[in-house]
């Protein structure tokens, strides 16, 4: 029996399901049934007692003793119930069909709670997954063309007597318009276009490759807004054809155009940005993949129970995002017709997925040992503790009392599953190569610490400077 006066056993259903049966002694529960008169007491009005301070004989005199037993089962049954959870340890996945046996009337209370618990599953095949994903180490090409497309920046466009390509800069007189009526909106004069763009319409992007200064070209385009039905009328004039040409890559250069004294520091600030973009994009991959791969080796049914839990969780995400631009969920979806119980359908098979894989990493946890001990939790517990303020006992509590605590546990063991992946399947590259990430991961952690090289640069076109591409990558 608990400090409390309740005690608790259970008995395993099969199909994951388990029967607790709960029972409070008398005494514990007249207490509870005392303090539910006293709740009560604050809500009604006996002639001759001011209200709160109606005495309980009173009460039940006026109102029955059923009622403040009832209003104690209401209060006080969910506790007793967490507690049996905690007791048992047990990880329900869904709400309790709950039956009372004993104690509406008086005596000790006791009740049954059936609920189902989340599966314990094998993973067959985990051991020998080959998962592809990006290099998370930067190449020469890389480099180079992030400095081609900083040199881009700084580019000065002379004029050539050639046809048009991509990435030509052409002056342009253009005239829109539609059914006949000229559109202000799409005509220029003396208008400085680049090639290849798309920036208007495709079909400007399509007659200008070739087009020469002096060249007339008369084209219909269609219509950006999906509701227009009737196309768009185009007239360009091309007035000339220019071509971007790069400044020399050199030291002066570097020194004028960016925050580095020379070409080989810009080019080793440039290895340890992407380096650092390409790693985390590399270890997003990879959590994805053996994501995906895990959820195709669970060939088990899962239990619909934490299907629309996960479903609900999604649901409850989008309508978080929602509210926090601002927008009213109901009001979201009534303009843009989005039907509720559609987007129920489409949540389903990701969430059926992610209900797979907690399900796969939980079994390999179990399978290789890798739940957290002791000490890994309490560290755990002891950095939430200080984050909200508390001390760690006090935390360790607060999970405890909530049924957080074996959740807890289980994300740490499944945090160790996925490092376990990380280390022990096969990790290739688009090439084929084998992948160290943790190689990868050190690697770009020291890559500012090396001696600083020039290398051989190729002439690339391109857009953006350096710093924006990689501002650009890690949105």
């Amino acid at each position: 029996m608990n400090d409390n006066g309740t005690t608790s056993s259970i008995e395993f259903l099969g199909d994951n399901r388990v029967k607790l049966t709960v029972e409070v002694d008398d005494k514990e529960f007249d207490t509870a049934v005392s303090a539910a008169f006293r709740r009560i007491s604050q809500e009604v009005e006996i002639p001759g007692f001011r209200r709160g301070r109606v005495p309980r004989r009173v009460l039940e005199a006026q109102l029955g003793h059923k009622y403040g037993r009832a209003e104690a089962l209401r209060e006080e049954l969910p506790g007793y119930y967490r507690q049996a959870l905690a007791q048992h340890d047990l990880d329900v996945i869904d709400s309790p069909d709950i039956e009372i046996v004993a104690g509406q009337e008086e005596g000790a209370l006791v009740f049954d709670a059936t609920v189902e618990i989340r599966p314990v599953i094998e993973v067959a095949g985990y051991k020998g997954l080959h998962i592809e994903i990006p290099s998370p180490v930067p190449t020469d090409d890389d480099i180079d063309s992030e400095i081609d497309r900083l040199r881009a920046e700084h580019a000065v466009f002379q004029t050539v007597d050639r046809p048009a390509t991509d990435g030509d800069q052409v002056s342009i007189d253009i005239v829109g318009s539609q059914g006949g009526e000229e559109m202000p909106g799409l005509s220029a004069a003396d208008y400085d276009y680049e090639v290849g763009t798309g920036a208007v319409a495709a079909e400007i992007d399509e007659n200008l490759r070739g087009a020469v200064a002096g060249d007339e070209l008369t084209f219909e385009a269609a219509h950006p807004d999906p509701d227009e039905t009737e196309p768009l009328d185009f007239v360009i004039d091309v007035l000339d054809v220019r071509e971007a040409v790069l400044p020399e890559l050199d030291d002066p250069w570097a020194a004028e155009a960016t925050e580095f004294e020379t070409v080989a520091e810009l080019r080793a600030d440039i290895r340890e940005r992407l380096a650092s973009m390409k790693m985390s994009m590399a270890r997003q991959a990879a959590d994805l993949k053996i994501a995906e791969a895990l959820a195709d080796l669970v060939t088990e049914e899962v239990p619909e129970a934490m299907i629309t839990d996960e479903i609900d969780a999604r649901l409850q995400k989008l309508f978080g995002s929602l509210r926090h631009y601002g927008v009213d969920p109901i009001d979201h979806f009534a303009e843009t017709g989005q039907d509720l119980e559609q987007l129920v359908s489409e949540f389903a098979e990701p969430a059926e997925n992610a209900v797979k894989v907690d399900l796969a990493l939980r079994a390999i946890a179990a399978a290789e040992g890798l739940d957290p001990d002791d000490d890994a939790l309490t560290e755990t517990i002891d950095e939430m503790a200080a984050r909200v303020g508390v001390t760690g006992s006090e935390q360790m509590e607060r999970l405890r009392e909530s049924g957080q605590l074996s959740p807890l546990r289980a994300d740490l063991a499944k945090s160790k599953a996925l490092e376990w992946l990380l280390d022990n399947v096969e990790l290739v590259d688009e090439s084929g190569a084998a992948v160290d990430l943790r190689a990868a991961e050190s690697s770009a952690a020291t890559d500012h610490d090396q001696p600083v090289t020039d290398q051989p640069v190729t002439d690339q076109p391109a857009q953006t400077t350096h710093r924006q591409t990689m501002e650009t990558t890690n949105d």
